[in-house]
């Protein structure tokens, strides 16, 4: 499996990309905000040759949803993520007031509910959804066995975790759940979150100050 990472918006969201042989790929978390992040996100895929099977969502918060609208215009793929958190798509354009500038698209209704256990296929590649909420309720990673990777939105990161004070956050249950559905995976899992640096299993569970 091969992983293009970019770094979108102004808060600034890490969307992958991962594709394998096969050329079938999914892309996770389209944070693209400005008209050339957009561009680049769907001449990556074209120019490489890419068929987008599934868009997934890790959460909902509005930095990870702006290019909704765009990959499904563009693509014709309807977003999947986890129902508990579908109540921030209505939210979207409230927050963005907040921050300070509108929404460029208004935002666009789910397709596919994603719940704890299921698993998403592309090509030869699988990913496993798994629940870990606590920075919101729906919050999934993905995570594949095959290639010792998750992708963790705003749940894990280098050295810290994801703010559990908005709507539906908990931190206690956050900590709860990565313990039991993060840290029993093998140490040498790498993990790729949804802002900053790629990590690993093992050094968060032996150095994130949150778990120590």
């Amino acid at each position: 499996m091969k992983i293009k990472r970019f770094e979108f918006n102004m808060f600034p969201e890490n969307c992958y990309v991962l594709w394998d042989e096969t050329l079938e790929a999914v892309v996770i978390d389209p944070g693209c905000f400005y008209e050339e992040e957009k561009q680049a996100l769907k001449n990556f895929i074209i120019s490489n040759g890419l068929q987008v099977k599934h868009l997934l969502n890790t959460h909902l918060h509005l930095d990870h949803i702006f290019g909704n609208p765009f990959m499904l215009k563009e693509f014709g793929l309807k977003a999947e993520a986890n129902q508990a958190d579908e109540f921030w798509i209505d939210e979207a354009p409230k927050q963005s007031r907040m921050f300070g500038f509108q929404l460029p698209e208004p935002p666009v209704p789910l397709g596919t509910y994603l719940h704890d256990g299921d698993i998403i296929t592309f090509g030869h590649t699988e990913l496993e959804a798994i629940h870990v909420p606590g920075h919101s309720p729906g919050s999934l990673v993905y995570y594949c066995a095959a290639e010792h990777c998750m992708f963790s939105g705003d749940v894990l990161f280098q050295g810290s975790i994801g703010r559990a004070d908005l709507a539906g956050g908990n931190f206690d249950e956050l900590i709860e759940h990565i313990c039991s559905r993060l840290f029993i995976l093998p140490s040498e899992t790498v993990v790729y979150p949804g802002h900053g640096a790629p990590t690993t299993i093992g050094t968060e569970k032996a150095e994130n100050p949150f778990f120590r």
